[in-house]
């Protein structure tokens, strides 16, 4: 009933994780990894980042607000340290990719491409440094050619994720489409922040963070509905899913799997209870499987 093919990988369900949501350590303490249909891991890059300084998260009305600056270890421990663990999973592995350069993404791309990675995500949400900082996902040019560049050095499946920090989501997922993405993910956290009246002062170090949670859904299922309508490739849709009447939401409005992300920090169990709930919806509506309940608003 839920088994769906990304791009040519089997998920024994539609629900991953979200990128920087999900550790496989933590989570395995409340509840078996292996029921997941695919899990996504945090974003990895070619050197150890520190981060930003704290408070880099905030908790705000109906979600939060994170800068934690894509802090990792660096693809050398991560496949030395991490690879073997998750692999002991019989669930697909996505390996997020960050970068500050083309050549960044590249190196880490090249090094997962001797890896058991099952798919890669390309995070274009990371400023480009030798542009000024602007967001690579901002501007489809850009945004194809680093998902270009990317493409080159790797056969495996390549997931684009696309931020919705921008006028129209549709340009830049035909650009990647165009420029040999396999799936697309969607959305990334949106762009706000959050002041302290009593205190006047801005409560990220940073100034402004990612946006996530139950208020940005609806962003999320209108970016879904257009970019389903722009692109033929493989969707997994995300942005405030909590239930599995949410992560239908999502597939009716044109995703092909969903992503968990914020609602595992309040109940880590969320992205298999996301999944039962799915499933006991879908047998109580009378939908067979994930392609039926996709076609329900045609």
């Amino acid at each position: 009933m839920l088994k769906v093919n990304i791009a040519g990988v089997p998920w024994q369900n539609p629900v991953t994780t979200a990128s920087g949501t999900f550790s496989a350590r933590d989570s395995g303490e409340f509840y078996d990894i292996s029921g997941l249909g695919a899990m996504t891991v945090k974003g990895i890059s070619a050197e150890p980042w520190t981060g930003n300084p704290a408070p880099r998260v905030a908790e705000t009305y109906g979600g939060m607000l994170n800068a934690i600056g894509l802090q990792n270890p660096g693809i050398e421990y991560f496949l030395k340290e991490e690879m073997p663990y998750l692999k002991s999973f019989s669930v697909p592995v996505i390996v997020n990719i960050a970068g500050k350069t083309i050549e960044d993404y590249c190196q880490v791309a090249e090094r997962l491409e001797e890896s058991a990675a099952d798919m890669l995500e390309l995070n274009i949400s990371c400023p480009n440094i030798k542009e000024g900082g602007i967001g690579f996902g901002t501007s489809p040019a850009m945004a194809a050619q680093v998902t270009k560049a990317v493409r080159a050095v790797t056969k495996k499946p390549l997931i684009v994720k696309l931020t919705p920090n921008v006028t129209d989501i549709t340009e830049i997922a035909r650009a990647v489409e165009a420029a040999g993405a396999d799936a697309l993910s969607l959305i990334n956290t949106l762009l706000g922040m959050k002041i302290d009246v009593r205190q006047a002062k801005i409560v990220l170090a940073n100034g402004m963070g990612g946006f996530s949670g139950p208020a940005v859904k609806p962003v999320a299922v209108r970016m879904v509905y257009q970019v389903r309508r722009a692109v033929k490739l493989p969707i997994i849709g995300m942005g405030g899913i909590a239930t599995g009447e949410d992560a239908a939401e999502f597939l009716m409005a044109g995703a092909d799997a969903v992503a968990v992300g914020t609602a595992a920090l309040v109940d880590p169990t969320a992205p298999l209870r996301v999944r039962d709930e799915l499933e006991q919806f879908m047998k109580e509506k009378g939908y067979p499987d994930i392609r039926s309940l996709q076609d329900a608003l045609s």
